[in-house]
């Protein structure tokens, strides 16, 4: 087997190389048919261009841009030295090694990639591990193992893989299936996205999906469409469109949904907007809780400001800071406010509690009802109602009462068992002692 040298800024013609090929700087290569075939090892060092196709057993280069303007087939590797390698049409190697920058027009399939700068791919890109220093574009789907770039990695097909680490941005068009997926940066996917596992530094944003286990955002999470999660961890803002279900969220800032929402536990530190209705275990939130249509909780509802629905909360137990808003508003254990209670079929608990100077519209119905000092309220029905200092109610329906000092009633007062008083209590009728109360409204 004889090697063949190609000396530089030459121009040669070849066939069939039985052996090794030897190309100097700035020489080119032309193919007596469309391809050079070489037995052995294509070694080049500088610049030289294959103005066809080129096949070897493996590709060495150093200093410089090997340009092949055809499609490359190496059999077992290549390895660019302090160089780039230009490929116009497919290429295909078990791996390859290129320190500067790799730029295939056509479809790329290796084993193995690895490029220093920059790795452009035209068409469709199957690896089993693509690693790159700076930037990784591909015009096609991307099927890989694994996904490493340092800056960023744009994929305008489908991406689908066990995993995506990329220290900058990530952008997929296409469907984005990959078990985990780490991005410092930036995270966008076009359309749907089916994960185990998204870990974002800064902002995510997708159309929807499934990651089953957890999505951890430093900064913003944004869904465009239905969302299925294990759970949500994100440091600033959540915003979700479409039915969403999934587990605990957990979110520095804010929560906003365009949707239903069903999952178990919400841990806000500000907002918490829902348009649609909510369904889970519990919720807690610092700030203000709207939604739009009903929420029902299997546990509590811890509200530091302002919580409202435009239907029903219904819940184990409600502790609410400032005001409660609700159509109806039902707990099973204790129903606790510390501003105003404003509904309109009422509010029923086996325990109400308003706080100080606080106001109850709307029938209160409950085991046991407590109206802090100067609180007024609208109808009660009640076992057992306590009404502080110079606290006022409307009518009230109770087994026994008792009253400190200068509380008033407004309307009617019906007892089954007594009353207790304190000086300066003020009735509008006097009280009547009855053996059945009114049946409460509900």
């Amino acid at each position: 087997m004889d090697s063949v040298s190609v000396p530089p800024n030459s121009l040669e013609e070849l066939d069939k190389v039985e052996g090794d090929l030897h190309v100097a700087h700035g020489a080119k290569i032309r193919a007596k048919d469309s391809e050079v075939k070489v037995s052995g090892t294509v070694e080049y060092e500088g610049d030289c261009t294959f103005e066809c196709s080129l096949s070897a057993n493996s590709l060495r280069g150093r200093r410089g841009t090997i340009n092949v303007e055809g499609d490359l087939v190496i059999e077992r590797s290549i390895r660019i030295d302090e160089g780039s390698l230009s490929v116009g049409g497919s290429l295909s190697s078990r791996t390859v090694e290129v320190d500067r920058r790799l730029s295939v027009d056509k479809d790329l399939t290796v084993e193995s990639v690895q490029a220093g700068g920059r790795l452009r791919v035209g068409g469709n890109t199957k690896a089993k591990e693509i690693d790159v220093g700076g930037s990784f574009e591909a015009q096609g789907n991307v099927e890989a193992e694994k996904i490493d770039a340092g800056g960023s990695a744009k994929v305008e097909g489908a991406t689908k893989g066990s995993h995506i680490d990329v220290g900058g941005t990530f952008h997929g068009k296409g469907k984005v299936e990959v078990a985990r997926i780490d991005v410092g940066g930036t995270f966008s996917t076009e359309s749907e996205i089916l994960a185990e596992e998204l870990h974002v530094g800064g902002t995510a944003r997708v159309s929807g999906g499934d990651v089953r286990k957890r999505i951890d955002v430093g900064g913003t999470f944004e869904s465009s469409n239905s969302l299925t999660f294990g759970s949500i961890n994100v440091g600033g803002s959540v915003s979700l469109a479409g039915k969403c279900e999934g587990g605990r969220i957990d979110v520095g800032g804010t929560l906003k949904t365009e949707g239903d929402l069903k999952f178990t536990d919400i841990d806000v530190g500000g907002v918490v907007k829902i348009s649609g209705n909510a369904d889970g275990d519990t919720i807690d939130v610092g700030g203000k809780l709207a939604i739009e249509k009903s929420l029902s909780l299997a546990g509590r509802l811890n509200v530091g400001g302002a919580a409202e629905a435009g239907e029903d909360i219904k819940a184990e137990s409600i502790s609410v800071g400032g005001s409660l808003e609700a159509q109806l508003a039902e707990a099973k254990d204790s129903v606790r406010v510390g501003g105003r209670i404003e509904t309109v079929k009422g509010v029923k608990a086996a325990r109400v509690e308003i706080g100080r100077e606080g106001r109850i519209r709307g029938p209160v119905v409950a085991n046991e009802v407590l109206l802090r000092e100067r609180a007024e309220a609208d109808d009660i029905y009640s076992d057992s109602l306590t009404m502080e200092e110079r606290s006022r109610a409307r009518n009230v329906y109770a087994k026994s009462v008792y009253f400190e000092r200068g509380c008033k009633i407004t309307g009617e007062l019906q007892y089954t068992e007594e009353i207790r008083k304190e000086e300066g209590v003020q009735f509008a009728e006097e009280p009547r002692k009855t053996d059945k109360l009114p049946s409460p409204p509900i």
